[in-house]
């Protein structure tokens, strides 16, 4: 039985998804059998963080007992709110190093990306679960931003899988996984601030730069970053002040890659997206995203 993988890596772009090879397929199959002795982790790796957050393996048909789409992640099976162990805790380095990636013509070195990113994903997992932060200093309000509602998003369905990063911040739900400046006809041409920024600018995003982190008069302020040459990432400001995002098709968060909420996306802990763009203004029913 050939298996579908998907690397799940990307914010903004569609995430890598590659066919194995029935022998490939067995062999990761072998790897998955929990193990017997260990106990299961509390909760999950994380999954809302940004860069590498473990794979995910599609099956065209189900096994006993076995759920049709696995996530794997931190050498452990993901099965609800717990995460089990797995015999084949370097799946991970199997397929992210020896398989299917090398055949994808994706312009950049993926098997060398993912392993530096599954280093940085391990160091992550000796720091969670998170503590938590219940105090964080009072923030002007801003008045016309959007509620941060993660119930909506993340639905585990159609709005969470089909939306991303921009949709989320621009709080435009198009369900096409939209990429700056497709609407417009004006899509970017590179992973960079200097191609993603215009092609925003395209679908009616504003400059928001002269105003920085502080709540426009009218509209709602979003932040774009960039993992250069790789993917781009987008954050949005709350009525509360704070930030928050949505990586991928994965759940929209209010916390960073540490684990803390979000202030200033300047200063959050992005992972491998160092480049800050620019603040952006979105007017409410001006844009079109696709």
């Amino acid at each position: 039985m050939a298996l579908r993988v998907m690397i799940d890596i990307f914010s903004g772009r569609p995430n890598p998804v590659f066919d194995l090879s029935e022998r490939e397929s067995r062999a990761v199959l072998e790897r998955l059998e929990p193990l017997t002795k260990g106990t299961p982790r509390r909760l999950p790796p994380p999954e809302s963080i940004l860069g590498y957050r473990g794979i995910r393996i599609l099956q065209p048909s189900r096994g006993k007992g076995t759920p049709r789409v696995i996530r794997v992640a931190g050498g452990h099976m993901v099965k609800g709110e717990r995460a089990v162990p797995i015999v084949g805790d370097d799946l991970e380095d199997f397929i992210c190093g020896s398989t299917g990636l090398r055949r994808l013509k994706l312009g950049l070195d993926l098997p060398e990306l993912c392993g530096h990113e599954l280093r940085r994903f391990r160091k992550v997992l000796l720091k969670y679960p998170w503590p938590p932060f219940p105090w964080r200093p009072t923030i002007k309000r801003c008045a016309c931003a959007p509620l941060y509602e993660p119930a909506w998003w993340n639905d585990g369905g159609q709005r969470q899988h089909h939306n991303n990063c921009y949709d989320y911040a621009s709080n435009y739900r198009t369900d096409t996984f939209a990429q700056p400046g497709r609407a417009a006809g004006a899509m970017y041409s590179a992973l960079s601030c200097a191609s993603v920024k215009p092609a925003a600018v395209a679908d009616e995003l504003l400059d928001g730069t002269a105003i920085g982190n502080h709540c426009p008069i009218n509209g709602h302020m979003a932040a774009l970053v960039i993992w250069p040459g790789v993917d781009f990432h987008w954050y949005r400001k709350g009525k509360n002040g704070y930030w928050t995002h949505k990586p991928g098709g994965t759940p929209a968060t209010n916390l960073d890659n540490s684990g803390a909420t979000i202030s200033d996306p300047r200063t959050a802990d992005r992972g491998g997206y160092t480049n800050f763009c620019s603040f952006m203004v979105i007017m409410h029913g001006h844009i079109k995203l696709n």
